[in-house]
């Protein structure tokens, strides 16, 4: 299929949703560009079933509490389901659902192309950072008229200013 016509049909399915579904459709693509839901989905595809602390070691950097949020909020959304066994210490596994396998695959191919396309994204951001200091003109500070007594622009800043100093 040609891009265009990927575009098409993605436009053509977005238009069916409903307006209630547009805040669940957001919620669940936050995941897609999530690095910790996508980290906590490839874990869960390669490696199965998982405990807390199992995908905590997969996920270099993530915190106990950011792990756990991001964990209940894949479960909310059907793409993790969560065992709790009746056990002495307490034993908690994740699984991938159905649904989260069906997320993993899609989101495969973007992975892909990112590690195919990492060394022209470097040669892009190296060629950005090193204009020379050139900045974009919206982003160059523009200089503030400055009074002739206080430094403000502002005639009532100036008076107040000038009223406080004289008395």
């Amino acid at each position: 299929m040609a891009d265009h016509e990927a575009l098409k049909q993605a436009q053509a399915i977005c238009q069916t949703l409903r307006e209630d579904d547009d805040g669940v459709r957001r919620e669940v693509l936050a995941h897609a560009g999530s690095r910790w839901s996508l980290g906590i989905l490839h874990a869960l595809g390669v490696y199965g079933t998982m405990r807390h602390a199992d995908i905590k070691r997969q996920l270099r950097g993530i915190t106990q509490r950011m792990l756990t949020k991001t964990l209940r909020s894949l479960e909310r959304d059907g793409l993790v389901s969560r065992h709790e066994f009746q056990e002495i210490p307490p034993r908690v596994e994740y699984d991938l659902t159905a649904l989260g396998m069906q997320l993993l695959v899609r989101m495969s191919p973007i992975w892909t192309w990112v590690v195919e396309n990492v060394e022209q994204i470097r040669e892009a951001r190296h060629r950005f950072d090193s204009q020379d200091g050139k900045t974009p003109f919206w982003q160059e500070p523009v200089p503030m008229p400055a009074s002739s007594v206080t430094g403000y622009d502002s005639p009532l800043i100036e008076q107040a200013i000038t009223a406080k100093r004289d008395k």
